[in-house]
């Protein structure tokens, strides 16, 4: 294979990898102000989308330019077609970590049941995250009995996200019929959580075009 075209699909994966642990900065953050109940700590969460779609766009335009160039075989061709959704997939992610970020601290107050709330929606931050990690782990691999195990994990932790926000839900609506005056302040807080499911949703999108990139096969739920 062409020494050029082995360098843009390892600079093409380098910088999808950027994107991906810029996220999962970000979310960390968010952990830790979760972790220590302080909202205002969320303002941390310092995450451009103007720049990651910038950074998205010119990993696309070096992809088709890849593609123009370089004529793939049909296993080079899914993993650049696969890249080409990843991207968006990562914005998408990095838009709700920014949304949730920002709503939280606006609808989390003192007059809230912290203790109801954060029980789970830490577990809730944790699993997600680490659904987002294992995806962008799993960028480059080339041993499929690695990619495998790291898909199936990306899988169990999503539906884990799907169950804890489910328990959280159900926290939330026993807490709002207690304290009828503040169900707006919950809901809001539901909603903003809601992202957070929807993180490890992307993750598992991710892990499924990366197992289609090297091994082949139907593209499930992308």
């Amino acid at each position: 294979m062409l020494k050029p075209y082995i360098e843009s699909i390892n600079k093409i994966k380098e910088e999808i990898k950027n994107i991906g642990e810029e996220i999962s900065h970000a979310n960390k953050i968010s952990l830790s102000a979760l972790k220590e109940n302080d909202s205002s700590m969320l303002k941390d969460v310092n995450l451009s989308l103007k720049k990651l779609s910038t950074k998205s766009n010119e990993i696309d335009n070096l992809i088709v330019k890849t593609l123009a160039l370089y004529s793939p075989e049909a296993k080079d061709l899914r993993e650049m077609v696969s890249y080409l959704k990843i991207t968006n997939e990562l914005m998408r992610a990095a838009a709700y970590s920014k949304t949730f970020a920002k709503n939280f601290r606006k609808s989390f107050s003192q007059e809230l049941n912290a203790d109801a709330i954060l029980e789970y929606a830490i577990p809730l931050l944790k699993t997600s995250n680490l659904a987002l990690n294992t995806a962008i782990e799993m960028i480059g691999e080339d041993d499929e009995k690695i990619i495998e195990e790291k898909f199936n994990k990306v899988l169990v932790e999503d539906s884990k996200t799907d169950d804890l926000y489910a328990m959280i839900e159900k926290n939330i609506l026993k807490l709002i019929t207690k304290k009828i005056e503040l169900s707006k302040d919950y809901f809001e807080v539901l909603s903003s959580l809601r992202r957070l499911e929807k993180i490890s949703g992307r993750a598992s999108s991710i892990a499924n075009l990366l197992v289609f990139a090297e091994v082949g096969g139907d593209l499930e739920n992308v």
